[in-house]
Parts: C-alpha cells; structure tokens; sequence
C-alpha cells in the first residue's frame, strides 16, 4: 500500500502547505498563543508550523557570499549564557546564529559553516572589542578589516561618564548632592531624545557641577571621530580631544583614552571610503532580538528562537 506524494501537502499531512505558509506570516506579528486561539489549534502545532514556514524561508535564502559582516553575542538568558549572531550588513539580514558561548571556539563553528572560498570574499568585519572575536577573524579572514563598532565604544564612554557622575556624588555633601541626584539619565541619553524637561534639568546640572560639565562636553564632541574621511584628520581630532583630558583630574577619561589608543586601527578602518557600511544596522538588530526574546518569554526551544532571528529580515512567502 503506498501513498502519492503531493506538493501541495506541508511535512504534517493534514495540512497543506498555503495552510502552514498562513499560519507562518501571522507568526511574524503575533505570538503563537494568539495564532493557536484564533485559529482553534494546538499551541505545540501552530508552533511547528511556523517552524516549517522559517525552514522553507531560509531554504529559498540560501546561504549567502558575505563582503561585510557584523559580529555580535546576544544573551539568551541569565547566568551568562551567550550565543553568537553574525550579520551580512550589505543586504542587511543575519545570516548566523550559534556557538555555544563567545569563545574562539564558537566563533570557528561560524567560519567552518561558511566554508574557506566565502570566507575569503569577506573585506570587512564589524565587532565590539571582544578579543576572540577578533582573534578568529585575523585566523580565518586574515585579509577582512576589522572595524570596531562605534555604538559599543560610545556605550564605553558612556559608562566613563557613569563614572565620574558617580564620583562627584560621593565627593560633595549636603545641598551639592541634590542637582546629581536621580539625573542618571538625562546625564547619558542623547541629547535630542531629551524631552523638554528633562533638557532643562540637564542644563541646571551641567551648570551646578564644573567637572561633569566638562565630561558631558567631551563625551557629546568624541562622536565627531566617525566623520572623518581621513585617518591624519581622525588621528589629530583624537590626539586634541586626550589632550583636552589634562589637568581634568577625569580618571575614567583616561582610562577610555588608553583603551581607543589600544585598538586604534579597528577605529580607523572607518575613515576608509570602502568601509563605509551602515553601523546603525547591528544595534538595530540587536534591539529586534530582544523584541522576539519577550515575545517568547519562557521558550527554551534554541531552534525556534535561531529560526526567528535569522528570517527576521526576510522577505514573506
């Protein structure tokens, strides 16, 4: 007794592939509880349904020749638990999601998945300072820049700014305290993403306290690095801006200075008119990332979670 295969039928029999693909694109804005009520199934099938749709997804994907990638960890849950997700910034969409922490190790797995030939087509390489990463990529695409990311060096200096916040508030006594109090964040945000009141309460702090006045002027100016198009010009902005840090008494400036001279050449590679990529994209996707984990809070399915982030750019079926 034997059983005609038909196209038309997806992996489960009793439903048909256009069913499946349906239940899949709901899937992209909808939990999977939603989709199991409104249609009346299983939450379990509604699930493998929808593993089925990312599966055909990534299939008609395929794998790509990648010229610029962006590498980056997420955590996937508390306790340190970290998987590594690498992304294809020119048709801007992951392309990887694995290892079994951020060591060498796991970051090999992903150069072993996209094989010597594309391996050397890569010409750049986005990343934090995170040293196995940058380890591997000088081992397996020796000729790939290395850029290093600037929104993990602003978050850098941001926490330098932290600091020295944190300093002024044990330094002074009595009333002085008041104007630092609770103003965190109004201290590190963006400028322009400060409403109203927040910019005034800004504005009195700066003018209550000299020193972190002079740090937030700093920190807001180091931004300006990623503008030049020169590596002269970026390396004589840098050298000003350490040389504005003297007589400052600003010890976790200092610290930041070191580390910048430290891993210069991943800072500089942007000056070069051939790296110019869109370093908005990770951050961008890292904050999807993290939409997706609390959409599906209390999954502990790695597959479906791999299988979320890497159709999360791709087209619909």
């Amino acid at each position: 007794m034997k059983r005609e295969r038909l196209d038309f039928l997806s992996d489960n029999p009793l439903y048909t592939k256009r069913f499946a693909w349906y239940v899949g694109r709901r899937c992209r804005s909808s939990t999977v509880s939603d989709i199991a009520r409104e249609l009346l199934l299983d939450w379990h099938t509604v699930k493998e349904l929808d593993k089925q749709y990312m599966a055909a997804q990534l299939e008609r994907a395929g794998i790509p020749a990648p010229k610029a990638i962006g590498i980056d960890e997420i955590s996937i849950r508390k306790g340190h638990t970290y998987r590594i997700v690498v992304s294809d910034l020119i048709r801007r969409r992951p392309i990887w999601f694995g290892g079994t922490d951020r060591s060498e190790e796991s970051m090999r797995q992903f150069y072993d998945w996209l094989g010597e030939r594309k391996t050397k087509g890569i010409r750049l390489a986005v990343m934090d300072m995170w040293k196995p990463f940058r380890n591997v990529t000088h081992e397996r695409a020796p000729t790939a820049a290395i850029l290093f990311d600037k929104f993990h060096i602003m978050s850098h200096l941001g926490d330098a700014l932290d600091k020295v916040r944190k300093m002024e508030y044990a330094r002074l006594q009595g009333k002085d305290r008041c104007y630092i109090k609770g103003q965190k964040y109004v201290l590190l945000s963006n400028h322009e993403n400060l409403t109203l009141d927040a910019r005034r309460s800004l504005k009195t702090l700066l003018a209550a306290n000299k020193r972190l006045n002079t740090a937030y002027l700093l920190k807001e100016s180091f931004g300006q690095l990623w503008d030049y198009k020169s590596e002269v010009w970026a390396r004589r902005f840098f050298e000003n801006w350490k040389d504005s840090l003297k007589w400052q008494r600003l010890k976790p400036y200092e610290k930041f200075a070191e580390m910048i001279e430290r891993h210069w050449d991943g800072i500089a590679a942007y000056c070069k008119p051939e790296n110019k990529v869109s370093l908005g994209f990770v951050e961008g996707l890292n904050n999807k990332i993290r939409v997706i984990q609390r959409r599906a809070y209390g999954l502990r399915d790695e597959e479906y979670l791999r299988l979320k982030i890497l159709t999360s750019m791709l087209p619909i079926l």
